[in-house]
């Protein structure tokens, strides 16, 4: 019935209304361990959409979940109401004001984005979350979000200034701060707004209800507390006997998880820019206690941060290709490690708070290792730790690190004892429990791993968290500092404050919505915190069998649940990285790696069909994957939805059949072969606008998309030529010819075989499809039987321990990777993908043993940009193309920060992806060539890079082993 009265309200929208079985599924789960279906998804484009839906949920009784980028840990984004998304459209800074030092934004504005914005005022907005570049403005004021820098900083509550709301009776009201005269006039105001104040003054000149909270609210001198609503908050105000001037109801406001209005606008005060110097000194520890003994004298410094990190957050790291890097600082096996920041304006200074901070650390003497870091290397630190939500996913199997109690917050002297105690509970569990994030706010985010798929579990899950509320009672903390009370901890509240205080809290409730629309079953009247999880509990779970190896996951199903929903997938183009492009180019969650990963999980877990892949949502949702696999290395859970995407394709093709077009690109390299013996002919037919055409019309071919040329070349005698003038050979290696190289990119072949025989190489070579054409496509079969065809030969290379060198990455790249999906012999396979490299990063490391330098190249002096492919990015490093390029000595290197180029294979070349591949080039790459001087070189290393970049920018891009060759003195 709710679904056709939602038919009703789209037409009264401007905005998107979406109801299919996809939207709800991929909207039915945030980063919290709940599941709820909702009813449908809004997307409002305006304040009139937003108060079409109050008046539509008030008549129908629908609850309205406000959501921006869905990164909530405790479930405030999950409902089954309608979930009214604002992170589409209402993404605008509207203003500035650089002499109050204060910005107003709308609430789908990200945390990161905007600072980028501030920061040539000198300006930034300060609680930094570990989501901040993808977490918005109006989630953190639901949240009342801290991240690490509250210390100096403060949190969201201290930063809001007003909020523009609308109300659960459709009227508009702005809250800020009002004097007491203000107030007093508004008391006497008819409206909804004023009989706000009205019920606010009257509770809270009750000495008995302020004596109540009083008593049993957390401590005041903790700063991170979001136990219920902040109604402690407003009697710091003048018009309650406090000190503050007048009463800003906005302070309610924030960390109300939109359960009391629907923000269209927020103004927050911003600080200056933090001084220019900083350092960071990493204390390491060999037990937890010595850890947090630490802790109260280092906070008696001036500390940007005082962040931790336990030892099963380090060991996760050591499995993500992303954050491995960063690990560089960590020494030896830590219990933990303090990260412990400190900055300056000059350099002196910045000694002097380094020396006196490392005296601090050194009369304790419990740290067996503090180095200190700068510059880059503090950022490389912070992003480890940022990452700590979302490695927790990197535990294989079902049990996980679990998001109940891991948010308590006391005031900082009650912080060892309070470990203690809590580590006792855990032990009395038989749990170890995860430790990491912000001792310096004597928050730290502590998890139990438990399987939530188990009843047994599923009891432990409400026992300890019950056992913890009670423990934090005692010590008159918040059991919640910054992640919300949602849905996991709003059932303690009573608990937490007593009986009163939260009769207190849904008489607020009350008089702000009355009918209960706004985020129903979040703070008050909770929904249970052990029902709604993702899984059925205690439910035989479904044995899906792959052509694919996903054993390392334990199966493809464990694959796609490793997604916890924190979101990094959602960082835009504005920030580094190139996970995930389509999402980039749509702003579409059903086009991210949770998306995906969501919906895998969804239909394969509640199958429609026999075949849970046969799946119409299913292929929605893996359309505009490019298979870039930048999720593979970006996603802190390491999910890999390219080859998610690859099984996927494969299944349901074997059910619904292969399409005409899908086999022409798979079998693509038959065709370029059988093209390459007329070469002439087949050209002259791709150059032909009529014959040409004709061949894109009948094959789904985008119009605008050029054609590439076959060639057909003898590589053997081009290598003979050149080994015949070159008989001195230091080492004999394998040039792997791949599929690319031998019929489209013939010029790439033959400078790599030049280059590498004048470079003293003894070459041979080796030619075999790699498989990446039917990969792509999902024809697995055929991919198989390549893999294990290659492997034969690739065996004896590694044996003979011959470096096999490879020219594309997306094809030399598939025998590290997928490659050992098709293999059954690991240790094989393992060999084969440890003897692969491409041709950078082998000279790099001859570089690296000083088997290579400049004195072979010219010393003429060229800019060059690199453009790297994607799944160099993933599987290999930028890095070694940049060390290579700067061989000859005059040459000036930079790496663009492009992500994906758009193309992927054959994605570009498709007509319904056209656009969307052009787009994706030109919100970096494009605009980065186009605004190079054309005699800049600009370096690609992939075929589909090279192609995308002349189609869309019409310059000439070469592969690294061209420009090396053209740069050789002799």
């Amino acid at each position: 019935m709710k679904n056709s009265i939602l038919q009703d309200l789209a037409p009264k929208l401007t905005g998107e209304l979406q109801t299919d079985t996809l939207s709800k599924a991929l909207y039915a789960t945030d980063a919290s361990v709940y599941r709820k279906i909702p009813l449908g998804v809004a997307f409002p484009k305006t304040k009139e959409d937003i108060r079409e839906l109050i008046y539509f949920a008030n008549k129908h009784n629908i609850g309205l979940i406000p959501r921006t980028a869905g990164t909530s840990l405790a479930g405030q984004c999950v409902g089954d109401g309608l979930v009214v998304d604002v992170s589409r459209h209402f993404t605008k800074i509207v203003h500035l004001d650089k002499e109050k030092k204060q910005v107003t934004v709308q609430p789908g504005v990200i945390r990161d984005e905007l600072n980028q914005y501030l920061r040539p005022f000198g300006l930034f907005f300060g609680p930094n979350t570990s989501t901040s570049n993808r977490c918005m403005i109006g989630g953190m004021v639901g949240n009342n979000s801290s991240g690490t820098t509250s210390i100096q900083y403060g949190v969201t509550r201290d930063k809001v200034i007003s909020l523009k709301t609308i109300l659960s009776d459709g009227s508009e009201a702005e809250f800020e701060t009002l004097s007491k005269t203000d107030f007093n006039s508004k008391l006497k105001e008819d409206s909804f707004e004023a009989s706000l104040y009205k019920n606010i003054h009257k509770e809270l000149s009750n000495k008995k209800i302020t004596s109540e909270i009083e008593e049993n609210f957390p401590k005041k001198e903790i700063h991170r507390r979001n136990t219920g609503y902040a109604v402690d908050e407003l009697l710091q105000y003048e018009v309650f006997n406090g000190t503050k001037t007048g009463i800003n109801l906005a302070k309610l406001l924030c960390g109300s998880e939109g359960t009391l209005a629907f923000t269209t606008e927020i103004t927050l005060q911003l600080d200056d820019l933090p001084p220019p110097m900083s350092a960071m000194v990493v204390t390491h520890y060999k037990t937890l206690e010595d850890c947090l003994s630490d802790v109260a004298p280092v906070m008696k410094h001036p500390l940007q941060l005082c962040e931790m990190m336990d030892k099963v957050i380090l060991d996760c790291t050591k499995n993500n290709r992303a954050q491995r890097a960063n690990r560089f600082f960590v020494e030896g096996d830590p219990a933990a490690l303090l990260m412990l920041q400190v900055s300056a304006n000059h350099l002196e200074e910045l000694e002097e708070a380094i020396a006196a901070l490392q005296n601090t650390v050194a009369d304790s003497g419990l740290s067996y290792a503090s180095p200190v870091l700068y510059a880059d290397d503090i950022r490389k630190a912070i992003e480890l730790r940022k990452a700590g939500l979302g490695l927790l996913g990197n535990i294989v199997g079902d049990r996980k690190a679990v998001a109940c109690i891991e948010d308590t917050a006391v005031a900082l002297p009650d912080l060892k004892d309070f470990i203690g105690e809590f580590t006792q509970i855990m032990n009395g569990y038989g749990q170890k429990a995860v430790y990491y994030a912000h001792a310096g706010a004597g928050e730290l985010h502590l998890r139990p791993i438990l399987n939530l798929k188990k009843g047994d579990d599923v009891k432990l899950f409400r026992d300890i968290t019950t056992d913890v509320a009670k423990l934090t009672k005692k010590y008159k903390g918040s059991f919640s500092g910054e992640h919300g009370d949602g849905i996991v901890r709003a059932e303690f509240i009573p608990l937490m404050i007593g009986e009163q205080n939260y009769k207190l809290l849904r008489r607020v409730k009350f008089y702000f919505d009355p009918n209960g629309i706004f985020n129903p079953g979040k703070i008050v009247d909770a929904y249970p915190m052990d029902e709604s999880f993702r899984y059925e509990v205690n439910r035989e779970e479904p044995e899906i069998k792959t052509l694919m190896d996903f054993s390392d996951s334990e199966g493809i199903l464990k694959a796609a649940e490793k997604c916890n929903g924190s979101g990094d997938c959602r960082k835009t183009h504005h920030m580094s990285g190139g996970m995930c492009p389509s999402y980039h180019a749509t702003k579409n969650e059903k086009d991210t790696t949770r998306g995906r990963a969501n919906a895998l999980r969804e239909f394969l877990t509640n199958p429609k069909e026999t075949n849970g892949f046969d799946s119409k949502e299913l292929k929605e949702v893996f359309d505009l994957c490019l298979s870039c696999k930048a999720c593979a290395s970006e996603c802190p859970s390491n999910v890999d939805v390219a080859t998610l995407k690859a099984e996927f394709l494969y299944q349901y093709q074997e059910s619904n059949g292969y399409p005409l077009r899908s086999k022409l690109f798979a079998y693509n390299t038959k065709l370029n072969k059988l093209g390459s013996k007329v070469a002439g002919l087949t050209n002259a037919v791709y150059d032909s606008s009529f014959l040409g055409g004709l061949l894109k019309k009948s094959s789904g071919v985008a119009k605008g998309r050029s054609l590439p040329k076959v060639y057909s070349v003898d590589f053997d005698k081009h290598l003979q030529k050149f080994k015949n003038q070159f008989i001195n050979s230091k080492k004999s290696i394998v040039l792997y010819i791949d599929e690319f190289t031998r019929y489209l990119d013939v010029e790439v072949g033959k400078d790599a075989i030049e280059l590498l025989v004048k470079l003293g190489y003894d070459v041979e070579l080796f030619y075999a499809e790699s498989g990446r054409t039917y990969l792509s496509k999902g024809f697995l079969k055929q991919a198989k039987t390549l893999a294990l065809k290659n492997s034969e030969r690739l065996k004896v290379f590694a044996e003979q321990e011959r470096p096999v060198i490879g020219l594309e990455p997306s094809a030399l790249l598939s025998f590290r990777d997928e490659y050992k999906r098709m293999n059954d012999d690991k240790a094989m396979a393992d060999s084969i993908g440890e003897n692969s490299f491409l041709l950078e990063e082998f000279l790099a490391s001859e570089i690296t043993n000083e088997l290579l330098d400049a004195s072979l190249f010219t010393t003429e002096a060229k800019d060059v940009k690199i453009h790297n492919h994607c799944h160099q990015k993933a599987l290999s490093n930028q890095k070694v193309t940049f060390d290579v390029l700067n061989l000859p000595k005059n040459y000036k290197v930079t790496i663009i920060p492009s992500g994906c180029c758009g193309m992927a294979g054959s994605f570009g070349y498709e007509k319904e992806h056209y656009e969307t591949s052009m787009k994706i080039g030109g919100l970096k790459l494009f605009p980065a060539v186009e605004k190079s001087p054309v005699d800049t070189i600009i370096a690609a290393n992939g075929t589909s890079c090279r192609h995308q970049i002349f189609d869309g920018t019409k310059r000439v891009a070469q592969h690294p082993a061209s420009i090396l060759k053209d740069a050789l003195l002799n």
